[in-house]
């Protein structure tokens, strides 16, 4: 499927260039192990690191309006946990660093730097993404002219405004920008809803695709990994820059 005049690219991140479950599990195992080293008393309210889920899920159901910042959502979650077992709650930010260094420790997917740094030498790129994680602590941030994360932004994808300043920042307009990611709703109906181009990447072992957004015509680009995208690329199905 060919696509026109593409003179950038816009990348989500968690479950496109790596899973984010896992990541997010090991992350959980470590900040439950640190708080039964150091918040006793939690032993009492988890039963184990899935139950930290629990917290955060209460957190954003009662807390909505912070939907777009995982970072407040998390510390407030850990310090639900401390309060509801009688620890000091101020202890939340401590518990917080722990859990988010190690949710830096990802994994990226097999193509993904051979393709980022194909594309990097081709492109300029930008990341938005609706999760806060750290591209320099990941060590990817050099692939990237720009980094909009939505909690430091003030809004998340699918809202418009995020791919707006994506594409000025990378000095093209809205319909010269591709995005990828991996969420039909927030990636491909929020970047076809702001004016851009947009690719879905479906990383399945099955063999049956996804429908496409039935409500957008035009071209419909479905990818299984990045190194599809570097190949249409480089064959000139992507009309734009060399």
């Amino acid at each position: 499927m060919c696509l026109t005049n593409v003179a950038a690219l816009s990348l989500d991140l968690d479950d496109t260039l790596w899973a984010f479950a896992p990541a997010v599990s090991r992350a959980e195992a470590v900040l439950h192990q640190w708080l039964l080293q150091h918040a006793r008393a939690t032993a009492n309210v988890l039963t184990g690191p899935e139950s930290l889920r629990h917290f955060r899920y209460n957190v954003e159901v009662a807390w909505p309006n912070l939907s777009h910042d995982p970072a407040l959502l998390r510390r407030e979650s850990i310090r639900e946990v401390l309060r509801e077992a009688g620890e000091d709650p101020r202890l939340c930010d401590v518990g917080y660093d722990v859990f988010y260094s190690e949710r830096q420790r990802v994994v990226l997917f097999n193509d993904v730097l051979p393709a980022l740094q194909w594309l990097s030498c081709r492109y300029p790129n930008a990341a938005i993404s609706n999760g806060n994680s750290d591209l320099r602590a990941i060590g990817i941030q050099h692939f990237f002219r720009a980094t909009f994360a939505a909690a430091d932004f003030g809004a998340a994808k699918p809202d418009p405004r995020i791919f707006h300043a994506a594409a000025s920042a990378l000095s093209v307009s809205p319909g010269q920008m591709l995005h990828i990611g991996d969420d039909v709703q927030l990636d491909v109906e929020g970047a076809l809803s702001a004016g851009l181009q947009a690719a879905w990447i479906v990383r399945t072992e099955q063999s049956d695709i996804p429908d496409w957004p039935a409500r957008f015509s035009g071209s419909r680009l479905v990818l299984r990994n990045l190194h599809e995208l570097c190949s249409l690329l480089n064959q000139g199905c992507l009309a734009g820059r060399p």
